[in-house]
């Protein structure tokens, strides 16, 4: 903990810089530094305060112990004592607390992503699965007051997805959703059904942040851009126009194909959103290999024995596998009532990560 109050000390004093910058005349008439300021303010904020309510209370103690120590008068020192007892527990609460802030922060987190989920293994009953998880996914984002928009997708004849892209925007979005990739398995009986049976599927997730265009530059020269008339489920046409786009990354071989938006044009621009955050992506691994085990990793091939967590519907019940948590709310969590299993999990890897911590020190 020495290092962390060391940390913690030169955190203050820049906190303090901070505060001051923001009230300086230059700054504020700065649009752009003074937003940079207050978002650094912002997130420097929480950790701060907690290091001063634990100055604050090491002092109260000390304070109370000097009453102790006197013993001249029984009842303060009776009052002390309880005092300090309450205090040692407030502090032992604190430091669990401020060590969770402290920890090194996903450069990501505060990214908006792009998520994709497929219809795996189960046919058609995968695909609705599929339907099942975006419109989760889409009420989880309306009770968190993100946007959610899909960028592309993949109907089946059966009203579900063979795949789906969506765009979600808001405060912290990959922070709470990066969990989430892998594979999900279902279990029910699919409305196709006729014995009532139930049968076992799966759909995988990926979670992607989004890169601005200031993260990275393709060069225009390296991405083919093919355009084709776009066309919903069994083939049927959307239009008589070239409107979707598929663009090909040359040095990567990355394919992105759009065809939801209204124009060419549109589906050109949401294309290169994808297309820079898979780039990106497959950069930051430095090779082909990486990025095939780094993306297997996250999805899995969606065969039924994988996952990351079951849907069970005849028992009401969701399991996260990797935490061995168990709830049986599943219309609720369908409903997108996420927060229990993200909180938990955002618990353990945390945990994880102090331990790493701990044993590397």
């Amino acid at each position: 903990m020495d290092n962390v109050m060391a940390q913690l000390e030169s955190l203050e004093v820049r906190y303090e810089e901070i505060q001051e910058m923001m009230a300086d005349p230059e700054v504020i008439a700065d649009t752009k530094r003074y937003m940079e300021i207050t978002k650094e303010e912002a997130d420097m904020r929480e950790v701060v305060q907690k290091f001063r309510k634990f100055k604050a209370d090491k002092e109260e103690i000390a304070g109370n112990k000097e009453i102790i120590a006197d013993g001249s008068d029984p009842e303060l020192v009776e009052m002390a004592k309880m005092e300090n007892s309450e205090l040692e527990d407030e502090i032992s609460q604190l430091e669990d607390e401020i060590k969770i802030l402290m920890l090194p922060k996903d450069p990501n987190d505060d990214k908006d992503i792009i998520m994709e989920i497929r219809g795996a293994a189960g046919g058609d009953e995968a695909s609705l699965f599929a339907g099942d998880l975006l419109r989760m996914y889409e009420k989880y984002a309306e009770n968190q007051g993100w946007n959610v928009s899909i960028v592309d997708s993949e109907q089946t004849e059966v009203g579900g997805y063979k795949r789906v892209a969506i765009m979600i925007t808001g405060n912290k979005v990959y922070s709470k959703l990066k969990y989430e990739n892998g594979a999900h398995r279902v279990q029910r009986i699919p409305v196709t059904e006729s014995a009532g049976r139930v049968h076992t599927s799966t759909a995988t997730v990926a979670v992607m942040p989004e890169y601005e265009q200031v993260d990275i530059d393709l060069d225009p020269k390296e991405i083919r851009v093919d355009v084709y008339r776009s066309s919903g489920a069994g083939g049927q046409h959307i239009n008589k126009t070239s409107s979707a786009v598929r663009m090909t990354h040359l040095p990567t071989g990355i394919v992105v194909a759009m065809q939801d938006q209204r124009s060419q044009q549109q589906n050109r621009a949401k294309a290169m959103e994808i297309l820079k955050s898979r780039v990106y992506d497959y950069y930051e691994s430095q090779n082909r290999d990486k990025y095939d085990a780094k993306r297997k990793n996250a999805v899995g091939t969606g065969d039924r024995s994988e996952r990351i967590r079951t849907y069970n519907y005849p028992q009401n019940r969701v399991t996260d596998h990797r935490i061995s948590l168990t709830l049986n709310k599943l219309d609720r969590i369908m409903n997108g009532e996420l927060d229990e299993v993200i909180d938990a999990l955002t618990v353990y890897y945390q945990t994880k990560q102090l331990e790493e911590l701990a044993e590397n020190a």
